[in-house]
C-alpha cells in the first residue's frame, strides 16, 4: 500500500506550515523525512492520521482516501511522548490495542512478544512513570506496533536513547518493514536516515526542498568529501582551486570539494610534504546535504 501526497498544503491563518507537498511513499520501505524545527514534518504526520485536514490537496492511502476510519491500520509514535504515567503498561497497552480492532488475547500475546524482544519483560504489570525514559520509549514504540499495522509514522523514534536500545529498536523497525509495513521516518539523527532510509524528502518552511532517493540525492549533490590525516600542517589546502569546504581537525583536516578531480590535486600537493596516514575520498554525507540545503534558515 504506497501512501501519495498530492500539492498538500495546510494553512493556519495567515501561515502556511506546509505548502503543496507531492510524495509518494513506497509500500514496505522505510521513508526518511527530514527538516529543522518548524519545516511542517509533524503537522504533514496529523494530516495522514486525518487529526488535521488539509487546507488543499489529497492525502491517498492505496488509492483511497484516508481519513481517521482508516487509524486502525496506522501506528504513530508522536514526538511527544503520551502514555499515562500512573496506569499499569499491560492495562493501557492493551486498551489501545483494543480500541485499533484486536481482542485482548491477541493484544497479551503481542505484548508479551514485544516485551520479551526489548528485554523487559518484568515491566507488564508497573506503571510507566517507574520506568526510565529510555524503557518508557520502548512501552511508547510497542504501543505504536502492536497491533499489525500496514502504515507506521514514527516521529524521532531514537531521540533519548542510549546506542543499545538505540540498535535493539533500529532492528525491530527494519524487521517491520520486511514484514510488509511501510514506515515513514522522521529524525534529526542524519546517520540513521542514511542507514536505514532508502528514499527521503528534506522540508524547508513547509515545501520540500530535497526529494528522492538517498542515491541520487547524493549523486545530484556533485560534491565529494576528502578526509586526510598527517603530522604536518594542511592548511595551504583551503587555498586550493575547487575546495569549498574546509575543517581542521586534531590530526588533519576534512575537506568538501566540487569534483573528484580536485581530490587529485590535493593528493599531488601532499607529495613530499611528510609523511599521510590517511587519504580517503568519500562521497557526501547527508548531513553535508542537509547543511546545505536548510542551514541558512538557522541564521535568518
Amino acid at each position: 500500500m504506497s501512501l501519495t501526497l498530492n500539492n498538500v498544503t495546510k494553512k493556519f491563518g495567515s501561515h502556511t506550515a506546509v505548502r503543496q507537498l507531492s510524495l509518494e511513499i513506497p509500500e514496505s520501505e522505510i521513508f526518511g523525512f527530514l527538516g529543522a524545527n518548524g519545516a511542517g514534518k509533524t503537522t504533514t504526520f496529523r494530516m495522514i492520521l486525518g487529526l488535521l485536514q488539509q487546507t488543499d490537496g489529497s492525502i491517498d492511502w492505496n488509492g483511497e482516501s484516508i481519513n481517521y476510519h482508516k487509524s486502525h491500520l496506522i501506528g504513530y509514535l508522536p514526538e511527544e511522548r503520551g502514555l499515562y504515567p500512573k496506569l499499569k503498561i499491560v492495562d493501557q497497552l492493551v486498551y489501545l490495542a483494543r480500541l485499533r480492532g484486536m481482542n485482548k488475547s491477541d493484544a497479551l500475546q503481542q505484548l508479551d512478544y514485544w516485551l520479551d524482544r526489548f528485554k523487559v519483560p518484568e515491566y507488564k504489570g508497573k506503571k510507566v512513570e517507574e520506568l526510565s525514559k529510555g524503557n518508557q520509549q520502548k512501552i511508547q514504540f510497542i504501543s505504536a506496533v502492536l497491533h499489525n499495522p500496514k502504515l507506521l509514522i514514527l516521529d524521532e523514534p531514537f531521540s533519548g536513547l542510549d546506542p543499545v536500545n538505540v540498535e535493539m529498536l533500529k532492528e525491530a523497525v527494519v524487521d517491520l518493514k520486511d514484514q510488509g509495513t511501510s514506515i515513514v521516518f522522521s529524525s534529526h539523527r542524519m546517520e540513521h536516515v542514511e542507514e536505514l532510509c532508502e528514499h527521503l524528502c528534506i522540508m524547508h518552511h513547509g515545501s520540500p526542498v530535497v526529494h528522492g532517493s538517498l542515491r541520487q540525492i547524493k549523486r545530484d549533490f556533485g560534491k565529494k568529501n576528502v578526509v586526510i590525516r598527517s603530522d604536518f600542517d594542511l592548511s595551504f589546502i583551503q587555498d586550493i582551486s575547487g575546495v569549498t569546504r574546509f575543517k581542521k581537525v586534531s590530526e588533519g583536516c576534512d575537506v568538501q570539494i566540487e569534483s573528484e578531480h580536485v581530490a587529485q590535486k590535493i593528493f599531488d600537493a601532499l607529495h613530499q610534504k611528510g609523511f599521510v596516514r590517511k587519504f580517503d575520498l568519500e562521497e557526501p554525507s547527508l548531513n553535508d546535504i542537509f547543511i546545505e540545503k536548510v542551514g541558512a534558515s538557522y541564521n535568518e
